[in-house]
C-alpha cells in the first residue's frame, strides 16, 4: 500500500481516539476508503503513523484484607499466592472455602492453585494445556464436603475469568 493521505491519516488517528480497535479500523479502511489489509498490514501501519490505540480498561480484582494464613507454609518447590483469597476473616465464619492461585504452577500446568474447603482440609487444583482441570487431595480417595462443591467451581470460575482462561 502506498502511503496515505492526509485525510486518511487523520481519519485513522479519530478512530483510534475514538476506542477503535485494529479490526474496527481495518474494516473502517475497507468500508469507507476501499483500502483492504491485513490485520498485520493495518498494525503495521497505525505504528508507522505513530497512532496510539486507547486500551481497555481492565476488570480490578476486588480488593481485600490480608488475613492471616491459617495453613500450613507450602512445601519447598510450591508457591502461593493469596491474591483471590475469599471470603475476608472478619466476613468468613470459621471454616469456610476459600481458594489461592500460585504464583508459578508447577510443570505441566497453565494455572493451579489451592483450596482448603469447610473440613479443613487442602487440595491442590491444576488446569493443564488442554484444558483439563485436576486435583490432588490431603489423602488418597479424599472427597470434599458437597456442600463445598458449588462455592468451589463459581470461585474457581470468577478466577479463571480474572485471570483470562
Amino acid at each position: 500500500m502506498s502511503s496515505p493521505t492526509p485525510d486518511q491519516r487523520q481519519k485513522i488517528a479519530t478512530w483510534a481516539a475514538e476506542g477503535a480497535n485494529l479490526n474496527q479500523i481495518q474494516d473502517s479502511l475497507r468500508t469507507e476508503f476501499g483500502i483492504t489489509l491485513t490485520y498485520m498490514e493495518t498494525r503495521l501501519l497505525v505504528l508507522e503513523l505513530g497512532v496510539k490505540l486507547q486500551d481497555k480498561p481492565r476488570e480490578k480484582p476486588p480488593e481485600e484484607e490480608k488475613k492471616p494464613e491459617a495453613a500450613p507454609a507450602a512445601p519447598e518447590g510450591e508457591f502461593q499466592d493469596t491474591e483471590y483469597e475469599e471470603p475476608a476473616a472478619s466476613e468468613a465464619p470459621t471454616g469456610s472455602l476459600s481458594v489461592t492461585v500460585d504464583e508459578v504452577p508447577p510443570a505441566g500446568a497453565v494455572i493451579s492453585g489451592k483450596a482448603t474447603f469447610s473440613d479443613g482440609n487442602t487440595v491442590m487444583w491444576f488446569m493443564d494445556q488442554m484444558g483439563r482441570f485436576g486435583m490432588r487431595g490431603p489423602a488418597p480417595g479424599y472427597q470434599p464436603p458437597p456442600a463445598d462443591i458449588p462455592a468451589f467451581q463459581s470461585e474457581l470460575d470468577r478466577i479463571l475469568t480474572l485471570r483470562g482462561f
